[in-house]
């Protein structure tokens, strides 16, 4: 997907603000056992169709809104992912305003995960 480029300067700019990980880095995590939130801020219907296996889902569009209800201590480790990498560095840049501390994005997103193996679940019945 081709993005606007006042779209790319905004994540540019908050890429300097916030921590990002590999999907080799989320993987490595799960193996270990750690404990962490791991949220989806895709749209909707790109939840629906497949998300990473174990994955939340809280919107881009409703994140702030509803991320202190789903995740209400502000030193939990969370890590957002999107689609590829972009809506979930914004995403990480507007829980740390709202003053979460150890939130992280996953480069590359969804499509990373996918490429790399990584387990997935949803989508339409079999």
């Amino acid at each position: 997907m081709k993005h606007n480029p006042g779209f790319l300067k905004l994540v540019d700019q908050a890429r300097t603000r916030v921590k990002e990980c590999t999907v080799a880095d989320v993987r490595s995590r799960q193996a270990r056992g750690e404990q962490f939130h791991f949220v989806d801020v895709r749209e909707d219907h790109e939840f629906a169709k497949d998300h990473a296996k174990g994955a939340r889902h809280l919107g881009k569009g409703i994140i702030e809104r509803d991320i202190e209800t789903l995740i209400p201590d502000k030193q939990a480790s969370i890590v957002l992912y999107c689609g590829g990498g972009f809506r979930s560095v914004l995403a990480a840049d507007a829980l740390q305003q709202m003053g979460y501390t150890n939130v992280i994005s996953m480069d590359g997103g969804i499509k990373a995960w996918r490429e790399a193996g990584g387990p997935l679940e949803g989508g339409p019945p079999a």
